[in-house]
């Protein structure tokens, strides 16, 4: 029997003719390709809160310039050592060190989550001297600071030494009623200092008290996706406001900063 020639096949679509072996997709298609992997990846991320993992958007400006507005993060829940537990002697966990950057429950409102930098660990003594940060004695090294407001104030940058302001909460009231000891605030066990990067525009420590240790929920282990949005439509009580959903339709591909994509995000040994 003469075996068939696939070319003389009338039954084979005429359009299959034209494909040949790793023809490349148009860019229509390499579009919606683009947008389904990403929305899978993002859906995922979002909604796929665990034990191990945690994504968090950063609403705010008080960590530039290592951390942006729009900076969307995975969270190492597992990364510290929790207290007084048999696991603690089995996996790779690490002790909260001076220079990391946490993510914890906003003490105030622990609905609420706040990245900032640890400066303080229980039994440091800590105070600034015109935003210069003082750490048992010696002036900290700090390449990642910056100030972005020209002007003084007495308190943000003499911290604990200077009259409180008005931004100063209770807790941060209770804090330097408690724990200022000649000139410096004394971190209590069980508690951490944290502050913001960029120092001068920073609600912190100084102002709402220090962090308890149960309250970090872990440190932030990379940037998957970094948009240029504002406070606002990040901190929208509507989870994402309209105004924010036309933006990404608009402007998904131009104000994404790709550069930021897969960013390990790392503190800095502070001593």
């Amino acid at each position: 029997m003469k075996r068939k020639n696939m070319k003389d096949d009338p039954a084979r679509p005429a359009a299959a003719e034209s494909e040949a072996p790793g023809a490349k997709p148009d860019f229509a298609e390499k579009v919606r390709s683009f947008i389904a992997e990403w929305t899978v990846t993002i859906l995922l991320l979002v909604f796929g809160t665990s034990m191990l993992l945690q994504a968090f958007v950063v609403p705010t400006s008080s960590m530039e310039n290592t951390v942006l507005i729009g900076d969307h993060m995975i969270v190492d829940k597992l990364a510290y050592s929790p207290n007084s537990t048999f696991g603690s002697f089995l996996l790779p966990y690490t002790k909260v060190k001076r220079g990391d950057i946490i993510v914890f429950k906003y003490p105030v409102n622990p609905k609420e989550n706040y990245v900032k930098r640890v400066a303080g660990v229980p039994g440091d003594r800590i105070h600034l001297v015109n935003r210069d940060l003082y750490l048992n004695g010696h002036k900290a090294v700090e390449p990642y600071v910056v100030h972005k407001i020209e002007y003084p104030n007495e308190y943000r940058d003499n911290f604990p030494l200077a009259p409180p302001d008005g931004l100063v909460m209770e807790r941060g009231m209770a804090m330097l009623q408690a724990n200022v000891r000649n000139g410096e605030l004394v971190v209590p066990e069980g508690y951490y200092f944290a502050m913001g990067d960029n120092r001068d525009n920073s609600l912190d420590s100084r102002y709402w008290g220090l962090v308890p240790r149960d309250n970090i929920v872990g440190k932030p282990a990379v940037i998957f996706w970094s948009y240029d949005a504002s406070t606002a439509d990040l901190t929208d009580p509507n989870f994402i406001s309209l105004d924010h959903l036309l933006d990404l339709s608009l402007n998904f591909f131009s104000k994404t900063r790709w550069k930021r994509t897969f960013m390990v995000v790392r503190g800095y040994p502070l001593s």
